[in-house]
């Protein structure tokens, strides 16, 4: 690619979020950026967008290259709003992230990051969510830095099939290095819900969700089992939901 390459970046942890400054920071050595980031944590909206309300976004910062606003709504409102109506085209590819916190197995259903990245492949627009199994605000995200370059590079350069967008998960920060990197499927599991009842100063009960993940099935090709080895996981995801194996199962409905 003889000219530089538009980016477009979004994510789920605010404008303010450490893995979303880390995000921008790599991409503006490969190319012209744009960023368009919620304006609060918006974790856990799914492919949630506004409809009912005024959709607000303000400039930020501005630099040769380099934009960044701020939106009221969430990771797809973002992705929405930056691919058509502030850029006068699609960009070259989406990222998302980096993530506090891992979008393995099913928190990929979940994910404002990852929905981010679905968004933009349904538009056609080579899409990639980073997110890292660490959860906290002052997460180290150092050690990731040239994969992230890296694996931006080459989608720039090779792209990505049609209908299909990258869920990348990097292991957090430890003496031993990463590993290495895992193609992988997303883990069998599920989250456990567990509501904490409280009382506000009115005598009204109010709830608090907590909850545990379980994996179902413990699987050496999963995404789960290659962070738990300390291995980089990339999970190829797509927004076609169709389980293709199974519509000869329901075909006798059709009589």
């Amino acid at each position: 690619m003889s000219r530089k390459p538009k980016i477009l970046i979004s994510n789920d942890d605010g404008y303010q979020a450490k893995g979303l400054v880390k995000l921008t920071d790599l991409m503006r050595q490969i190319g012209d950026v744009t960023v368009v980031s919620t304006e609060q944590q918006m974790s856990a909206q799914s492919h949630s967008m506004t409809i009912r309300d005024p959709l607000k976004v303000r400039l930020l910062e501005k630099d040769s290259g380099y934009v960044k606003y701020v939106c009221s709504g969430r990771p797809v409102d973002c992705v929405k709003f930056g691919c058509q109506y502030l850029l006068p085209e699609k960009p070259d590819i989406v990222v998302s992230g980096i993530n506090h916190g891992s979008n393995a197995s099913v928190n990929v259903i979940y994910s404002g990051t990852m929905s981010a990245v679905v968004e933009a492949c349904m538009n056609g627009v080579p899409a990639i969510g980073f997110s890292l199994d660490e959860y906290s605000s002052d997460a180290y995200f150092d050690h990731i830095d040239s994969f992230i370059v890296d694996f931006t590079k080459k989608v720039l350069e090779d792209g990505l099939p049609k209908g299909v967008c990258l869920n990348v998960n990097f292991p957090k920060f430890s003496e031993g290095g990463i590993k290495g990197v895992r193609v992988c499927h997303q883990a069998d599991g599920h989250w456990e819900e567990k509501y904490e009842r409280r009382v506000d100063p009115f005598g009204r009960d109010y709830f608090w969700i907590t909850g545990d993940f379980v994996e179902d099935v413990l699987d050496e090709d999963s995404d789960m089992n290659a962070l738990r080895n300390n291995y980089i996981s990339i999970v190829p995801t797509q927004y076609d939901w169709s389980a293709y194996k199974f519509i000869d199962n329901f075909k006798s409905w059709e009589k």
